[in-house]
């Protein structure tokens, strides 16, 4: 990117001049973005909110003002199109500079926390496409495990390090892929009410750190479940009554096999190959000699579900809870990420099935038929 230091001093002294009444400043550049739009995102916890369209100069300066409270600084996002060109984390009174492109290759000058978020997302990107990488060349499962668990613990250890810096809500809520978390460890709870009580000490009012406590307190509580559920010597299980296909409630307790697979998933690519690939053989095989799975899609989208259990031709008993993250079941279940199943063996969940892939799966239902 070329020098922008002549155009960006013009830039500043325009937004000293548009900002009156306003208390926190964005100066900025998009490098052959002359005439153009820049569009400036508050993310409002789990959703973007549009606060404004920018009109870029002929020198493709562009500036931005806005107000923000003490003790609540805010992530903005500037958008080139759906392009996420700049992410900013901006407190009351900031005055930064942006150079950008329209690819979203960005720097950022004059807020501490903006870079260290920029820093954060880099990374991010950075283990993402190794993980795709890895993928796309048929790696093996010890490989994609090895560079998480390292991606995992470098997070814990900027977490830890940063514990009073907002930087870490976004990482705390960082995913592998939509059904995986990269904090999905079941102690991972305790690790983020921690962090939460660090930053209630200099944000307590932050909308991020409140959104952090409430899903400290739902694995807190998932955890809890866990535990009882693997001290306990002998438990039945907590039943479930949801929709199927054809709208009607349908019972757990009312489809039980000798041997039950009780599956919570998402109807995304990567479990709708699971389905497929090893679920369906599988219960093909062991269904007649008493094998069920009753399967929960934990998808808001009901459309969605029920499009992949028909294109799929899903055979076992199929429910949806469309209320997704808030499903009462998650915490019952102690639900950290999906796929996620338990095994009900003559009404009664055994704790102490091992299976964690296709082939366990199997060996496992055989020895219990």
């Amino acid at each position: 990117m070329r020098s922008f230091k002549p155009i960006l001093a013009a830039a500043a002294i325009l937004a000293l001049a548009a900002s009156c009444g306003k208390n926190t400043q964005i100066s900025g550049n998009l490098h052959e973005g002359a005439g153009r739009n820049v569009i400036v995102k508050l993310l409002d916890v789990n959703r973007f909110q549009v606060l404004d369209t920018v009109k870029v100069g002929d020198s493709g300066q562009f500036t931005y003002s806005l107000n923000l409270s003490e003790g609540k600084p805010e992530f903005i996002y500037l958008f080139y199109g759906d392009r996420q060109i700049a992410s900013l984390l901006l407190k009351k009174g900031d005055k930064v500079t942006v150079m950008t492109d329209t690819l979203g290759v960005y720097s950022v000058e004059g807020s501490e926390e903006s870079v260290k978020l920029q820093k954060v997302e880099s990374e991010y990107s950075a283990f993402q496409r190794d993980v795709k990488h890895l993928l796309d060349h048929n790696r093996s499962a010890a490989d994609i495990s090895r560079r998480y668990v390292s991606y995992y613990r470098d997070r814990v250890a900027y977490v830890v390090g940063n514990s009073h810096s907002l930087t870490v809500v976004p990482v705390l809520f960082q995913q592998v892929n939509p059904s995986f978390p990269v904090f999905s460890q079941p102690t991972d709870g305790i690790l983020m009410q921690s962090i939460c009580d660090s930053l209630k000490t200099v944000y307590p009012e932050s909308r991020y750190v409140k959104a952090l406590e409430k899903e400290a307190s739902r694995r807190i509580s998932a955890m809890d479940v866990n535990t009882r559920l693997q001290d306990a010597e002998e438990v039945g299980f907590i039943d479930i009554s949801l929709p199927g296909m054809d709208g009607k409630e349908v019972k757990l307790s009312q489809n039980l096999g000798k041997v039950t697979m009780l599956y919570f998933w998402s109807a995304t690519a990567d479990q709708k190959m699971f389905n497929m690939d090893s679920l369906i053989p599988i219960y093909q095989a062991f269904h007649g000699k008493g094998f069920q799975i009753y399967a929960v899609s934990l998808d808001a989208d009901k459309a969605a579900w029920a499009s992949a259990v028909r294109n799929q031709e899903l055979p076992w008993v199929n429910v949806c809870d469309t209320r997704g993250v808030q499903s009462p079941y998650i915490a019952s279940y102690g639900i950290g990420s999906l796929p996620m199943a338990w095994f009900i063996v003559d009404g009664t969940i055994d704790l102490n099935a091992k299976v964690h892939d296709a082939a366990s799966l199997r060996d496992y239902i055989r020895r219990q038929l």
